[in-house]
């Protein structure tokens, strides 16, 4: 497992091994097609004009809500509906979280990247049978894993045979209702072999806070963000909305589509500055 970074591609954007860094982003969930749709094209048209490789997320069915009644999103067959429309219609990669086994099969059928929650990274079963089908796997990195033990989780992985696989690191439990992030998770991840995504907005996350909902602190999402991409992360991943504080999920910790331009161009310019250093062995 140990070794050189494999190089993993993603309908045809290539991540790791000291390629630019890729953004994924997008709504937390599927509001609904016209919303999802317009932060899909203002995301493809931004980066495009960057230069950043893009992959677009966006959950059909959030299952790891604080609530019973927190909104979930539109379900399996919408929100797959949706998301290949997406893919289809922008040309872009598309990835979501997977929550249940019935589900496996017919989301990686739509799905280029199938994401693990962290929550549900242990689960060994799940693990293996999502790897069996999935294009590429995104192992999200338990809030409660100090970061060696993902090895565990990308050993299951590999012994379905499927070797696409992204680490993200989306911080660690501190205390009650609380995250926070230690940068030196990503070189850490990095030696397992694998490219590794930041989550800077989940990060950002106050879980629990709001009581029957998360809370967050967008504000902070920026300077984890520069520190990830100065570390050297392959991937960064942003939650965006239009309007951030009515967003139906994870509206605290997402960021807002207007406030991308500047932040994106600044990241693009430490990430060449880090990857030249990191091409030269420094």
């Amino acid at each position: 497992m140990a070794g050189a970074m494999r190089k993993v591609t993603v309908g045809g954007i290539k991540v790791g091994g000291g390629e630019p860094f890729v953004l994924i982003a997008g709504p937390c969930v599927i509001e609904g097609e016209k919303l999802t749709r317009k932060v899909a094209a203002s995301l493809k048209a931004l980066t495009a004009e960057l230069g950043i490789p893009f992959i677009f997320k966006s959950s059909y069915d959030k299952a790891n809500r604080s609530s019973l009644r927190s909104f979930r999103g539109p379900g399996l067959d919408r929100g797959l509906k949706i998301l290949k429309a997406i893919r289809e219609d922008f040309r872009v990669p598309v990835l979501s979280d997977v929550h249940r086994f019935e589900e496996i099969e017919r989301a990686s059928e739509v799905l280029d990247v199938a994401q693990i929650p962290a929550f549900l990274c242990r689960q060994t079963d799940f693990v293996v049978e999502l790897a069996r089908h999935a294009k590429v796997v995104n192992i999200k990195k338990g809030q409660f894993l100090a970061p060696w033990d993902v090895a565990n989780v990308v050993q299951k992985v590999e012994s379905a045979g499927n070797r696409n696989i992204l680490i993200t690191e989306r911080g660690a439990s501190f205390g009650y209702n609380n995250l926070v992030s230690d940068m030196r998770s990503i070189p850490i991840l990095r030696k397992m072999g694998y490219p590794v995504v930041f989550d800077a907005t989940h990060s950002v996350q106050l879980p629990g806070g709001a009581g029957e909902a998360s809370g967050g602190d967008r504000a902070m999402a920026v300077f984890l963000a520069r520190a990830a991409v100065a570390v050297g992360v392959d991937a960064l991943f942003l939650e965006v909305h239009p309007d951030p504080d009515r967003a139906r999920c994870d509206g605290p910790n997402s960021l807002a589509l207007d406030s991308l331009r500047g932040l994106l161009a600044t990241l693009k310019g430490i990430d060449g500055l880090v990857k030249n250093d990191m091409k030269k062995g420094r």
